[in-house]
């Protein structure tokens, strides 16, 4: 699987501007907030497990709910013809072999229900492959602000493989974003088909810093 950041260089200037201005907002803060800016402890009880230690990858994730795609997808927003499929990623990383993965065609879309984020939830990674060649995959974070705005900021895109394989770690920004509403924020994942048709699975965000 082929995983670079959006537009390279571009995106990074792009994120890198975006958090630049998060933490400009932080640092005009009273004294007072000052002491929520890095918040490191969950924002819920979520069990947390190891799904990408076969990839040597030894942090501790969350599930995303819904994000096995084995039953209700209440919260999620799916548009141009994104539906669920029988077939899983095939290391059973929940526990269990699933039955079910979402697939996204050329220009569907699936957007996750609201997170919790904070300091704690820097990265994000799932599972996914092809059902046609070239496929690749538009990811983005979706901020919603204190002020109740919503900013869409493409974090990277992902060229699948007819393997399923698991994607390299992407940053949610959640250090700044949690800093800027009190320690912690709410965000959501989009995916975007932007040629050929991706299935997904598994999505997980990483608390590694807890």
């Amino acid at each position: 699987m082929t995983q670079f950041l959006f537009g390279r260089r571009p995106a990074q200037i792009g994120l890198c501007g975006f958090l630049a201005v998060l933490f400009a907002g932080v640092a005009t803060m009273p004294a007072a907030a000052a002491v929520t800016v890095i918040s490191t402890g969950a924002c819920n009880t979520a069990a947390l497990t190891q799904p990408f230690l076969p990839w040597g990858d030894t942090n501790s994730y969350e599930p995303v709910p819904g994000g096995d795609f084995e039953g209700s997808l209440t919260g999620w927003t799916l548009s141009g013809g994104a539906h669920t499929v029988s077939g899983s990623e095939p290391y059973a990383v929940t526990g269990s072999l699933g039955n079910a993965s979402l697939a996204l065609p050329a220009g569907a879309s699936a957007q996750t229900p609201p997170l919790c984020v904070n300091a704690a939830y820097p990265t994000f990674r799932f599972f996914a492959h092809n059902d046609t060649l070239p496929s690749t995959l538009l990811v983005t974070v979706v901020y919603r602000t204190p002020a109740g705005l919503t900013i869409a900021v493409p974090v990277g895109v992902v060229g699948t493989s007819s393997d399923w394989e698991p994607t390299l770690p992407m940053l949610t920004g959640s250090v700044a974003e949690g800093a800027l509403s009190g320690g912690t924020a709410e965000i959501a994942l989009r995916f975007t088909a932007i040629a050929g048709t991706s299935e997904i699975d598994d999505v997980y965000v990483d608390p590694r810093m807890k």
